[in-house]
């Protein structure tokens, strides 16, 4: 099924001017980027608009009025790595600008579930889980097939924890500790409540970028960056899709995400994906890549692009890995497990996409949903089977029940034996499924993440095809590539938007003051 992309659109754009009391400029309150299809009832729409960027939509923009010809740092793209490295670059003396090319802030990150992985962390040290940095790189590795670029990824885990420690700083607390598939510890860190991360982190990343007085302006789309000498020197900016100005700047830091939502750049090199729902944001359609390469600037593993196991097809929606991480199980059209649910995405993924039917259930029981606050806003948009016995689950499903009973049984003793002899699931043991209410959703593979993207180094310079930086250029989050490899492992692009964003705050503002 193919994601509505127009009609989407035209939904968030409707809700921006109802927002905004149909005003005009930078100025307005923006609305969601969550899609929906076009077939599911409008009222849970609006519900999903509503929950899914409650603080994204209160936020105040800054107004047209206040844009400035020039500023020392230009960052494009108001996800959680443009903003991280506004922040970074702030703190560093900068005085930077966002512009963002949708009418709100946040990006996929707004879509980001399970929660941020990081290593040696205060939080895992409090709960006495013993991890390390080594042990997080190696399992990175091997999920991304040996083909990661090990220079970012040594980068990224030794990295983790300050990440986690900075967040704290700025009020962003991720504490309640979980896992994901690939991942042998309890790494993968999240609010405190056990709610999604997404939302909770384009809230907290926003506070303090006004706090901060950066200015964001929203509908402003980057159409070009620009050289003079060899020297990238500003972009051009189209505001309200009318209004061109070109804003020069010592250094111009890309942080646009990847490409998930464009189906022609997706089937170029993946014709095999093609009538794959997306669990992308529409903004996501690779701008920045293209403007890099215009310069010069090279790209890897545009081929890897990563299918999620567990997306609800109807409203191309991300059922995060937490409820796996949390107890849940997959079922096929008989009422049986079928693989290591928390083995890595990719291969749970052909897993599913090896039965018959193409599809799978995800089962919980009420310990699941006490533990995952995600499941609420579930309920709230209708993905949610419940029922108040495994039987009685079994016949909402049309699955037999005596196979849905015989699953569970053999489930829960391989839990309590910590022992899977079926399939050699090692992790996501801690409870058992017995405590009714039980429930279902009904999900199949979605395409989610692009781990191919722009070259660039530690410092987040882009590379050109002889390896050397692009002066004045610098890239972070989902825009690069090389770091995941063939296959990301769940919670590796929270932490690497804000590692890596940190990182292109720090090193632009240090360019900017060398070349004063």
């Amino acid at each position: 099924m193919k994601k509505k992309l127009s009609s989407v659109l035209a939904l968030v754009l409707s809700a921006t001017l109802v927002i905004a009391g149909c005003g005009t400029g930078n100025s307005n309150e923006g609305s969601s980027n969550d899609s929906g299809n076009s077939n599911v009832k409008n009222t849970v729409n609006e519900q999903t608009e509503t929950d899914s960027t409650s603080g994204a939509s209160q936020a105040s923009y800054t107004p047209i009025d206040q844009l400035k010809e020039q500023y020392d740092v230009i960052i494009v793209g108001a996800g959680g790595a443009g903003m991280t490295t506004a922040l970074e670059a702030k703190a560093n003396g900068m005085n930077p600008v966002i512009f963002e090319k949708m009418p709100v802030a946040g990006g996929n990150t707004l879509k980001a579930s399970s929660g941020m992985n990081a290593s040696e962390t205060k939080f895992q040290k409090e709960q006495g889980i013993e991890d390390s940095n080594d042990s997080f790189y190696e399992e990175t590795l091997a999920g991304g097939k040996g083909t990661n670029n090990t220079e970012l990824l040594r980068y990224f885990v030794d990295n983790s924890a300050d990440a986690i420690d900075w967040l704290d700083s700025i009020g962003i607390r991720l504490n309640n500790l979980t896992i994901t598939g690939g991942m042998s510890e309890k790494r993968t860190h999240r609010p405190e409540d056990g709610s999604a991360v997404g939302q909770y982190l384009v809230d907290g990343l926003l506070k303090n970028v006004q706090e901060q007085g950066i200015p964001l302006f929203v509908n402003a789309k980057v159409t070009e960056i620009t050289q003079n000498d060899g020297k990238v020197n500003g972009v051009k900016v189209v505001f309200n899709e009318t209004d061109e100005k070109n804003i020069t700047a010592d250094a111009v830091v890309v942080t646009t995400g990847g490409f998930g939502s464009n189906m022609d750049l997706i089937t170029e090199s993946r014709p095999d994906l093609e009538g794959y729902v997306t669990t992308n944001q529409e903004g996501s359609t690779g701008d920045g890549i293209k403007m890099i390469e215009a310069l010069g600037g090279t790209t890897v593993d545009m081929d890897q692009i990563q299918v999620h196991p567990t997306v609800q097809q109807e409203q191309s929606y991300l059922i995060g890995e937490s409820v796996r991480g949390e107890g849940a199980i997959l079922i096929n059209n008989e009422g049986e497990r079928f693989t290591n649910e928390l083995d890595t995405r990719d291969n749970v993924t052909a897993a599913i996409n090896a039965l018959p039917e193409k599809s799978a259930t995800l089962v919980f029981d009420s310990g699941v949903k006490s533990r995952v606050k995600a499941i609420e806003q579930y309920e709230k948009m209708g993905f949610v089977i419940s029922a108040d016995t495994i039987e009685a689950l079994a016949e909402k499903l049309e699955v037999p029940a005596d196979n849905l009973k015989a699953t569970l049984d053999t489930w829960n003793s391989s839990v309590n034996k910590k022992d899977d002899a079926e399939f050699g699931r090692t992790t996501g043991m801690d409870n058992d499924l017995s405590t009714a209410t039980y429930y279902a959703i009904k999900i199949a593979p979605g395409i989610h993440y692009t781990m191919g993207g722009v070259n660039i180094n530690t410092n987040t310079e882009v590379l050109n095809k002889d390896g050397e930086p692009i002066t004045g250029l610098f890239a972070a989050g989902e825009v690069a590539g090389g770091l995941h490899g063939q296959n990301r492992i769940g919670g590796n692009s929270v932490a690497e938007i804000i590692i890596f964003g940190r990182q292109a705050g720090i090193k632009s503002a240090e360019f900017v003051k060398a070349n004063k």
